[in-house]
């Protein structure tokens, strides 16, 4: 089953607006996330993710498994790198619950939400 890091490149951290970048901060991690394929993990980019005061945001995703919002990155490759083995471990799980000792390092202090997976449709 595929997981996937959905990335906000809209996002701008504090400061942007003063720093001259040409691009947002979220374009920066989306392309960061982007250069680090894993096994069972795809990307993709929307406009907004509404976190604004947690930029840079992502969800991580999966149809059946608990699903999370993280957020407060920098648009590193630190963090793009994290993400990316954190969405791994996800793709890996049967639920989507990764126990806290397999998280990177990256990624502790910056979960926002966590979502119950959607119920299934009677058929």
């Amino acid at each position: 089953m595929t997981t996937w890091i959905t990335i906000c490149d809209t996002c701008k951290r504090d400061g942007w607006d003063t720093s001259g970048a040409e691009t947002t901060d979220g374009e920066r991690l989306a392309a960061l996330i982007e250069s680090e394929p894993r096994t069972g993990v795809r990307t993709r980019r929307v406009s907004c993710l509404m976190g604004c005061t947690h930029g840079c945001n992502v969800a991580v995703q999966a149809a059946g498994k608990l699903c999370y919002t993280l957020g407060r990155f920098e648009p590193d490759a630190v963090s793009a790198a994290a993400i990316a083995d954190y969405a791994a471990l996800h793709a890996a799980s049967d639920n989507g619950q990764v126990p806290f000792r397999q998280w990177p390092v990256g990624v502790k202090g910056h979960f926002v939400t966590r979502h119950p997976p959607l119920p299934s449709e009677p058929e």
